[in-house]
């Protein structure tokens, strides 16, 4: 039986008991070197609005991305570009042993948005080389959510294989490919369109970009 819970601003569905124990827990976000910087930005400020807990982990080009696309140096530019950061708590990539690596602590998910390649490719083979890629493995292992948002195009043979593999392993791949059935009119509901998506697989119910309805009858 389905059940909902209030977190923040948000309605939390849950189907399972495994999912609802999740409660209150954090969301592992990760920011990685693919181009997708404005997903990465625009998830955090909707997680934050809503008051859902995050554990942010950014990995260096990660935060290279961040300057080149988005114009953001350093935290504290993304923290003025993302709101309320009191349930915030942000790690160093090279820090394998910190929180987010234990499947000991709560969890409700992690979502690596932009996903990079290389990175997506790491995870699909386990090699846990940074926190990212640890936390990354230690939600297949506990069979917590993992939403990999890729934005690379075209895909290579190696990354299709990468991802069926990740994918058959239950991690959800979430391409950056946004619908256009709604006639977005700007790029921010382009953004909204994909975040709308990746926090619906966290089991977050938040009014974010459009949802499909056709036959019903008046």
């Amino acid at each position: 039986m389905a059940r909902a819970s209030l977190v923040g601003g948000a309605v939390v569905t849950s189907s399972s008991g495994h999912a609802a124990d999740r409660g209150d827990a954090p969301v592992t976000l990760a920011l990685t070197g693919a181009s997708g910087a404005p997903y990465g930005v625009r998830l955090l400020q909707v997680l934050n609005d809503a008051g859902v807990p995050v554990r942010l982990i950014i990995s260096k080009t990660g935060w290279r991305l961040l300057r080149e696309e988005e114009g953001i140096d350093d935290e504290a530019a993304l923290r003025e570009r993302t709101g309320d950061w009191s349930r915030v708590s942000i790690y160093d990539d090279a820090d394998r042993g910190a929180t987010p690596a234990s499947g000991s602590t709560a969890s409700r998910g992690m979502v690596v948005c932009p996903c990079s390649m290389g990175t997506l490719a790491s995870i699909a083979q386990g090699t846990t080389r940074s926190l990212i890629e640890r936390s990354a493995d230690v939600a297949l292992k506990e069979r917590r959510p993992l939403i990999l948002v890729p934005r690379e195009t075209p895909y290579s043979i190696l990354h299709l294989e990468n991802m069926l593999r990740l994918s058959r392993a239950g991690a959800v791949v979430l391409p950056a490919s946004p619908g256009f059935y709604h006639r977005p009119q700007s790029i921010e509901e382009l953004v909204d369109f994909v975040v709308g998506r990746i926090t619906a697989h966290l089991g977050l119910d938040l009014p974010l970009g459009p949802r499909w309805r056709s036959g019903e009858r008046e």
